[in-house]
């Protein structure tokens, strides 16, 4: 199987292909996700997901930040399943999302650990990462607030995607905020754009 034009093993595809199953069961009892995007599931959200750990693919600790319906966390933790090592920590305070990811985690033997706790409590459990990622939660002023504990002074990287309007949220973000910035073009969508955080700092007050 293909995934962004990388091949991906039989076993990884089948954990794919059983995550999608499962996560169209569960979207029809809550929301996962924009339902008008639900058809498009495979490219607008798996292929979508997968470019993260395409970008990085190695063992690593991963923290995801409202990991809702899966994506990128759960993509994440499947492809890490293939690689043998590496963790993703999902944060995710609905309860009933929570118990999604749990049963995704379970059905698919991904390696990842869900966190059912709002991002300011899962800070006190999860002590470090190597790369943390976000999908549609915030803004990026307020995704780097969230994500700085494991930012700041680390050597961590932050992996997020965002939309058309990318270049007014940088410019917000840097109000506040010092950091080193790559663009990196979306394989999927044309007009999107995954934004890899660095070196972040608080800028003088």
């Amino acid at each position: 199987m293909q995934l962004n034009g990388k091949r991906v093993s039989r076993e990884t595809q089948e954990r794919l292909e059983h995550f999608a199953g499962l996560f169209r069961k569960w979207a029809s009892r809550i929301n996962l996700v924009a339902p008008s995007t639900i058809n498009e599931l495979w490219d607008r959200h798996i292929a979508d997901s997968a470019q993260l750990f395409q970008l990085r693919p190695q063992a690593a600790t991963w923290i995801d930040l409202g990991s809702g319906g899966g994506f990128p966390g759960i993509i994440t933790a499947i492809l890490l399943k293939e690689a043998g090592s590496g963790w993703v920590h999902l944060v995710e305070s609905n309860q009933k999302k929570a118990s999604f990811l749990r049963v995704a985690l379970m059905e698919t033997e991904a390696r990842g650990t869900v966190h059912p706790v709002r991002i300011d409590e899962a800070v006190r459990q999860i002590e470090r990462c190597d790369y943390l990622s976000a999908r549609a939660l915030a803004e990026l002023d307020l995704l780097l607030e969230h994500a700085s504990p494991w930012l700041s002074g680390t050597g961590a990287r932050a992996f997020f995607h965002k939309g058309r309007d990318y270049q007014r949220e940088i410019g917000k973000a840097r109000g506040a905020w010092d950091f080193d910035l790559i663009e990196h073009p979306s394989a999927v969508e044309s007009d999107s754009i995954i934004l890899e955080v660095s070196n972040l700092r608080p800028k003088d007050r």
